[in-house]
């Protein structure tokens, strides 16, 4: 379950608001005097912020199923969703995947993808090893434009408290959720009334990806708001309220809503499960399927493989693979990617110890770099590393940990040094 509230009349449709990565539902704080007198709204907290118990969800998929379980315990089947950022990453995905659920969308802020992923992995990496305040520091050039954060300094400083108070686990899950997060393919899928709403100067997610999205939902409209940044509705809390009322007063289209109850209109009767729209016309599986032995691990190898060494460094890796080592290329990422990392004996940390441990042992310190980065970006801490490497020195040797050290604490500063 996710912590929420709600706000509104208790026989109105409901509104779902959900926040962007390091906020609270207070984000949207004012917006509800205006909206709650049309909607019931129903705000909530990703886990681990605003003091919501940290239970890390490292998906998207997992945020949206957590959010459907909720509404299902207080009656809620059918709602308009907004959300900010990793917010609407979750309403697109709820789109796709529960379309039967909503009535109507509005994406703040949001993308289809949110930059690389080695971005949101790097920005896990640096929580891990020095807590929320680098990000915290930073957030106010990211959420609001220089001329709102030189003239609303308390609420510049409310916003960074937000951060600060986040359960940094529960970040750090929710960075690796958008970092794994790619609808580009999808999105002429989503067949609800969407409105994508952004800041003219969001440099995080800006008009360019918001421009991505119009042109691939098939009923979708683009609202630009001048003089804001990321958090537009803290920034230009008027112009996105009347957008909001505008696109929901008017797209609120609800032929698929089940029976609600009498004199409650925005709560739905118990919810029974059906099955999404979206998988009805999924490919049936041939008969065939079942007796051609295990499934081709090349396409999983390449996933893990990107996962842990980074896209950069295996887009690297197969930009150089020419016909020669094509073959190479593709033996490692079948076998050692998709067999052997991807099973399910150890998890990913215990095999970054094995691997550095191997790496020095053998005297290949020339892949040691690559290996350090994967180890930070699969959980293990500079320190954890530092007691990997003081193993190997006992069992295979003392200046083979030497020059390993060398190298570990060299990658170590670079990845875990904050942005200036």
């Amino acid at each position: 379950m996710l912590q929420y509230r709600f706000d509104g009349p208790d026989d109105a449709p409901v509104l779902v608001i959900g926040p962007s990565l390091g906020t609270t539902w207070h984000m949207w704080d004012r917006q509800i005097p205006e909206l709650s007198q049309h909607w019931r709204i129903f705000r909530y907290d990703l886990p681990g912020h605003g003091g919501a118990p940290a239970h890390p969800a490292a998906a998207v998929t997992d945020l949206a199923d957590r959010l459907l379980a909720t509404l299902d315990s207080v009656g809620v089947q059918r709602f308009g969703y907004a959300g900010c950022s990793i917010g609407g990453a979750v309403g697109a995905d709820l789109a796709l995947r529960h379309p039967h659920r909503v009535a109507s969308l509005v994406l703040v802020a949001a993308s289809p993808r949110f930059g690389t992923a080695d971005e949101f992995r790097q920005r896990g990496v640096i929580v891990r090893s020095n807590g929320l305040e680098p990000i915290a520091r930073t957030a106010p050039e990211r959420w609001f434009t220089p001329h709102f954060a030189a003239a609303q300094p308390a609420i510049v400083e409310w916003a960074v408290q937000m951060v600060r108070t986040t359960d940094p686990g529960c970040y750090i899950a929710s960075c690796e959720a958008l970092a794994a997060f790619d609808i580009r393919t999808e999105l002429s899928r989503i067949g609800v009334p969407t409105l994508v709403l952004v800041g003219a100067e969001d440099k995080v997610t800006g008009p360019a990806e918001a421009r991505t999205l119009v042109a691939g939902i098939p009923d979708a409209r683009l609202a630009l708001v001048p003089g804001a940044s990321h958090l537009a509705p803290v920034e230009q809390p008027g112009a996105v309220t009347d957008l909001l009322l505008m696109h929901f007063s008017t797209a609120w289209q609800d032929t698929l809503a089940s029976i609600p109850v009498p004199g409650a209109p925005g709560l739905a009767a118990p919810f029974v499960p059906v099955v999404p729209v979206a998988e009805i016309g999924s490919a049936a599986v041939r008969p065939e399927a079942a007796t051609m032995g295990r499934p081709d691990r090349y396409d999983s190898g390449m996933k893990i493989r990107r996962e842990v060494l980074g896209d950069a460094h295996v887009d690297a890796a197969t930009a150089a693979s020419d016909a020669f080592t094509d073959d190479f290329e593709e033996l490692v990422t079948r076998y050692a990617w998709g067999e052997i990392w991807n099973r399910e004996g150890l998890d990913r940390r215990a095999r970054s110890c094995v691997t550095l441990t191997a790496v020095v042992g053998s005297g290949h310190l020339e892949s040691l770099a690559q290996h350090v980065r994967a180890a930070l970006r699969n959980g293990l801490t500079p320190v954890e590393i530092k007691e990997v490497l003081l193993q190997t020195a006992v069992y295979c040797g003392i200046p083979a940990a030497g020059a390993a050290f060398a190298i570990a604490q060299s990658v170590i500063q670079e990845e875990t040094t904050p942005p200036a």
